[in-house]
């Protein structure tokens, strides 16, 4: 059941990043096309203001998740009503805090976005904002018993109704009415639809959940995600630091225009990562239903196959990005929105080291390990800010991304080995070390071998060259993989899973 649970959920989460991808790429070609590249930033500049505001959520929402995973495999139905009872009133109290802390940043917006010739009140667009982050607290907490009972499938088909419907609307009223206000708004008004209709699903399919006699959740389970919170926290104000600070920064240094060109990059490169990240994301409640049975050398075992599948898919993501962003933006929406090519190395590594700490995160999540590595996130966050600073008056743009890979290092080479491959397996630091070193060497050695061979063949047609670039990352970087991992255990057990799901969906047709 756990193994098919988590391909459903890979299936369906898999299937929404694409769509996601290919209407969000038509939707922002539309609306650089009628808005402008200063829009785009604006967008971008205080969708990453409203991710800070999200430290208020503590990390509640992943504390209770993880709470849950016991109580429902063992039916615990009133530890489940109290757990989801908690968490509405825990939600409550942040969409409060983050209206409050809101409203405080308007006074420094100015300052932030700078001088803009965006016609619209910058206050105004601010709130639309605000209001579309409080609202979804309001809305959102039944959504985690579906998460932990390994249902995320069933939150992803209702993600995909919400992007495709929403998208379509927002294209229609900016073709129409080059509206930037009715575009937000139609964007508020189509995620709290989202959530409630995920609310009804959970009521259908938990009835109990409605009912009014609810205990209180004793004092263990409090406490144990009072703990967890506080590690939380830490881990809220790091993660946001070191992912969400680079528009702000770039704002504040350099323009909100060139917010707007990485904007470009980033719609790509989050488009990448989510359709990666699914994979993991969808096996989080397995993992947890996993590790609830202690049994070390068996999870130390899947832990190995999904880093090899892990670095499989990063190392050809993100060599694909290195080679083919730069024709695909050409194609999409014209060379004048290139960045240099040392930003996106730069931003390439950053996505492969990103990628690669995939798996021991989806693990240290669902082992619910927050408070033991709780100060690590601030020092990162600390080396990002300077390094970031320090680094864009030397290299520019390029700098505060080379300052995100520099912090990323200090969570990837202490957190993970100290606080999750030596707590969960009893593994070795130098283990932790060689194991993905050895994965880094094959994917240098993919990137050197690839991006030669596409420097020694270019033509004069940009989707010509991106065909090209496609075919020679597809056949170099995964046939050096193929020639160096065929042999070894992991890679045997992926080919087996994939037979296996291959005979189960013939029989499956043939029934």
């Amino acid at each position: 059941m756990r193994s098919q649970n988590s391909i459903k959920n890979t299936i369906v989460s898999m299937t929404m990043s694409i769509v996601t991808i290919l209407i969000g790429l038509i939707t922002q070609k539309i609306f650089i096309k009628i808005l402008g590249t200063e829009y785009l930033g604006l967008n971008g500049l205080f969708t990453n203001i409203l991710s800070m505001l999200a430290i208020a959520e503590l990390g509640i929402g992943s504390a209770i998740i993880y709470s849950l995973y016991r109580p429902i495999a063992e039916n615990d139905k009133e530890k489940i009503k109290s757990l989801i009872e908690f968490y509405k009133k825990s939600y409550r109290l942040i969409a409060l805090v983050v209206t409050i802390i809101g409203i405080c940043i308007i006074p420094f917006l100015g300052k932030i976005v700078g001088e803009t010739n965006i016609q619209e009140n910058i206050t105004f667009l601010y709130l639309l904002f605000l209001f579309d982050t409080v609202a979804s607290y309001l809305l959102t907490y039944k959504r985690s018993i579906l998460y932990a009972s390994q249902k995320t499938y069933i939150i992803n088909i209702v993600h995909i109704l919400y992007l495709v419907l929403m998208n379509t609307l927002q294209i229609i009223i900016l073709v129409l009415t080059k509206n930037y206000v009715a575009y937000l708004s139609i964007k508020i008004i189509f995620r709290i639809l989202e959530n409630v209709v995920i609310t009804i699903i959970a009521n259908k399919m938990y009835p109990y959940i409605k009912e009014k006699n609810v205990n209180k959740i004793d004092k263990e389970t409090e406490q144990s995600i009072i703990q967890k919170v506080k590690g939380l926290i830490f881990h809220k104000v790091g993660s946001f630091i070191v992912l969400g600070s680079d528009n702000i920064i770039i704002s504040t240094f350099l323009s909100v225009t060139t917010v707007g060109l990485y904007s470009n990059y980033n719609t790509i490169l989050q488009a990448v990562n989510n359709l990666f990240s699914q994979v993991f994301s969808s096996i989080t409640a397995s993992v947890g239903n996993l590790l609830v049975e202690k049994e070390q050398e068996k999870s130390y075992k899947i832990y190995k196959n999904m880093l090899f599948i892990n670095s499989w898919m990063y190392n050809f993501s993100s060599i694909a990005i290195l080679c083919l962003m730069e024709p695909f933006i050409k194609i999409w929406i014209g060379g004048k929105y290139l960045l240099s090519y040392g930003v996106l190395v730069i931003l390439s590594l950053n996505f492969y080291i990103q990628g690669m700490r995939k798996t021991s995160n989806t693990f240290k999540e669902a082992a619910g390990i927050f408070h033991e590595d709780r100060f690590v996130p601030i020092i990162e966050s600390i080396v990002n800010i300077v390094a970031s600073i320090v680094f864009l008056k030397i290299w520019g743009l390029a700098g505060v991304f080379l300052g995100t890979v520099t912090s990323s290092l200090v969570l990837f080479l202490y957190s993970y080995p100290v606080y999750v491959y030596k707590k969960l397996f009893n593994r070795s630091y130098i283990q932790f070390l060689k194991e993905h070193f050895e994965y880094l060497f094959v994917s240098v050695l993919c990137a050197v071998l690839t991006v030669f061979i596409i420097k020694n063949i270019t033509v004069n047609n940009n989707f010509i060259q991106l065909i090209v670039n496609g075919i020679i990352v597809l056949i170099v970087t995964n046939l050096i993989q193929y020639i160096i991992f065929r042999k070894r255990e992991e890679f045997v057990y992926v080919k087996n899973m994939i037979k296996k799901v291959k005979e189960k969906g013939k029989s499956k047709c043939k029934n």
